[in-house]
């Protein structure tokens, strides 16, 4: 429970004055840029401290506050069923569902408790039953109308009403944890993005149990060490993508029962693999009867009144972060999921919007003074902050994501430090820039400064993590990065005894764009499901503007598994690629060095983790006893993207060993051959 109603007061002068040395935010030192704004973090990290002892009242930890769930909801305490809501503006409310013919009884009918807006129901054991339907009929002072428990856990859609409702959820068997103690291992995160329902090559939603047994080994069998979940909480239109929500503790049933997902989760736990899932806090669906909205009769309820309450962009409502109920709400969600399915923590959507008043709708971020000014929504700031603080200090090994494409600085820096407290932070500038290469500039006029320039653009002081493309490139209106290579040949070259020049272009450059990607991340990397093969079509979910087909919806995987069609080369590169940067801890060695950066001869190279990346971007030059600074004696080729196996021309003579000479200067030196539209590997030869 939270003692008040009343919104949370930012405090602090907001002083400019630079404080003593010692009192100087981490990320001041860690970036004198932002020197001038100490005063502004300082207030910042004192807000966050205020609102947590304000939420906690110094009785309970945060974490323990964040239980919201174990207290709103349905539940059944022994012999009794106990359903608590918050509802501040209802004047009288009633269960009703299937055990009460959908109509108003008086022994179904809750009793307000407290001061505060919360009402209570207590039932005998025997009134509700397994797979039993309710919604809730609320009464205002003027008005009524059905709703759905804001915790509620399960929610399901009659398929031919389309109408919603909870249901009651107690299976005679709960499920019971084969890995229950799993924990995230300190290995750099490979991600794998991932969409249950559009996972299955048959064009239908598929479910957590298909998942489990057909693309689960599939990203085992790739490499990767992390899948992120994508529209696991209940959203009423399936071509949201899962970012329209109105159920937050619900798992999505179109997909199968909490049990089926609880076993995937777990099934991912046993091979190896974390599991986080995007969390969208950042806005909710406008739907009134299955969401939030206007749940108790007013729009400011769990969302700002007026405009600001509106995101008309999304066409969704705003949270009002400054409330202590809606903290409660938001921070009881994140522990949730961590302690009832197992996750290992969260890649968080639409971060901007949340911090910008203006939700950084068109908005350019070029000044150090716009995440400072009058246009940050502290409020959800501070939400951040507390956030990550419950998720790490339920599960320390929890891993948090932060979307966000500003740039604001500390999002993944210590709160401590006056940071936000993510683990990570995505690099969404990286597949921008990919595009703007492939879509906009010739190959002979790429920039390979400008090149290097973006793949390593990032704050060095936190955490990043990498990738070419994910959902976002491919949805409907745009294009996959090999689709934008190849084009329309896709339809007819794509066999091995049948591929043109355009499609070795696009299987050569789709290659390399991950392979420089990968090699330059900061600290993690990211794909999303079917790219690393070159999945041709964009992600375009059922809809009235086609039809209603799922024909877009999911995902070809007899492509990948046909040896007579050219994408098995680009899944067994990219699983050789994963390989190399595991064995080799790539992503943990931070040290990144440039050896080579010619823009005439579109050729980079530099080196990492006892490795040497060489890349010829060049379409049509290859370069003989090409001249590489090297810090060993000798080196072997580890991996090339032109070889024979992996669909290239084998222009390279494979597991060769290049020995170093000194030149003149001095230096160190070993001399490669460079075909065009290549990339090398070498390793130290020890």
């Amino acid at each position: 429970m939270i003692s008040s109603g009343k919104k949370i007061e930012k405090t602090g002068t907001g002083a400019m004055d630079s404080p003593p040395k010692e009192e100087v935010p981490g990320i001041v030192r860690s970036d004198h840029y932002l020197q001038h704004y100490t005063g502004h973090i300082k207030r910042r990290i004192s807000f966050c401290a205020e609102t947590e002892q304000r939420l906690t009242g110094a009785k309970m930890t945060l974490a323990d506050f964040a239980s919201g769930h174990e207290y709103f909801g349905l539940h059944l305490k022994g012999e009794e069923w106990v359903l608590r809501e918050w509802a501040p503006n209802a004047a009288k409310m009633s269960l009703i569902g299937t055990f009460s013919g959908w109509e108003e009884r008086g022994d179904y009918s809750f009793s307000r408790i407290g001061t505060e807006g919360v009402w209570e129901l207590r039932l005998p054991r025997s009134s509700l039953n397994h797979g039993d339907l309710y919604r809730l009929h609320l009464h205002w002072p003027v008005g009524e109308g059905d709703r759905l428990p804001a915790y509620a856990r399960r929610v399901v859609q009659d398929n031919n009403t389309k109408i919603f409702n909870g249901q009651v959820w107690i299976p005679p068997c709960p499920y019971k944890w084969r890995n229950e103690n799993y924990r995230r291992g300190p290995a750099a995160p490979l991600v794998y993005e991932a969409h249950v329902g559009m996972a299955q090559e048959e064009g239908k939603v598929g479910t957590y149990v298909e998942f489990r047994e057909k693309i689960l080994p599939r990203i085992v069998a790739a490499g990767y060490n992390t899948i992120q979940f994508m529209a696991i909480q209940e959203h009423p239109y399936y071509g949201s993508f899962g970012y329209h929500l109105t159920n937050f503790f619900a798992a999505s049933s179109r997909f199968g029962t909490p049990e089926e997902l609880k076993e995937l989760v777990d099934a991912c736990h046993g091979a190896g693999i974390s599991v986080i899932m995007d969390l969208i806090h950042s806005h909710a669906a406008r739907n009134e009867v299955e969401g939030l909205s206007r749940l108790d009769g007013t729009l400011f309820q769990y969302f700002h009144a007026g405009a600001r309450g509106v995101h008309e962009l999304w066409d969704s409502r705003c949270f009002d972060y400054g409330k202590p109920q809606v903290l409660h709400f938001l921070l009881s969600n994140c522990r949730f999921w961590l302690d009832e399915y197992k996750f290992d923590g969260y890649r968080f959507d639409g971060i901007t919007s949340m911090l910008y008043h203006h939700h950084g709708l068109g908005k350019a971020f070029t000044s150090y003074d716009d995440y400072f000014d009058g246009s940050v929504d502290e409020e959800a700031h501070v939400y951040l902050a507390l956030a990550n603080k419950v998720i790490h200090d339920v599960r320390p090994d929890a891993m948090t994501v932060a979307e966000d494409v500003s740039g604001m600085p500390g999002l993944a820096a210590p709160r401590a430090s006056g940071g936000v407290g993510f683990d990570y932070r995505l690099a969404m500038g990286v597949p921008d820039y990919w595009i703007k290469l492939t879509k906009d500039i010739r190959d002979e006029d790429w920039h390979i400064g400008g090149l290097w320039h973006e793949l390593t653009n990032r704050r060095h002081d936190e955490k990043t993590i990498s990738y070419a493309e994910s959902h976002d490139q491919a949805l409907v209106g745009d294009q996959t990065l090999i689709f934008r290579l190849i084009e329309r040949d896709m339809y007819d070259y794509m066999a091995v005894d049948r591929r043109n020049l355009r499609v070795d272009r696009g299987i050569a450059l789709h290659k390399m764009i991950r392979l420089a990607t990968l090699a330059t991340a900061g600290n993690g990397y990211l794909n999303f499901m079917g790219n690393e093969f070159g999945h041709p079509e964009w992600i375009d979910f059922p809809r009235e503007g086609n039809n209603w087909s799922y024909h877009y919806a999911r995902r070809q995987w007899h492509l990948r598994d046909e040896q007579h069609l050219v994408y098995h080369f680009l899944a067994d590169f990219d699983r050789a690629m994963i390989e190399l940067a595991k064995l080799s801890g790539l992503l943990d060695d931070g040290g990144l060095y440039l050896a080579v950066e010619h823009c005439d001869d579109k050729v980079l190279a530099f080196r990492r983790a006892g490795l040497i990346f060489i890349f010829n971007f060049h379409p049509d030059k290859s370069y003989t006893d090409y001249a590489i600074e090297a810090f060993s004696k000798e080196y072997r080729l580890m991996l090339d993207t032109d070889s024979a196996v992996f669909g290239g021309y084998g222009r390279v003579a494979p597991n060769q060993v290049y020995a170093a000479n000194v030149a003149g200067s001095q230096r160190a030196l070993i001399k490669v051959y460079l075909p065009s539209r290549t990339a090398l590997v070498l390793r130290e030869k020890k």
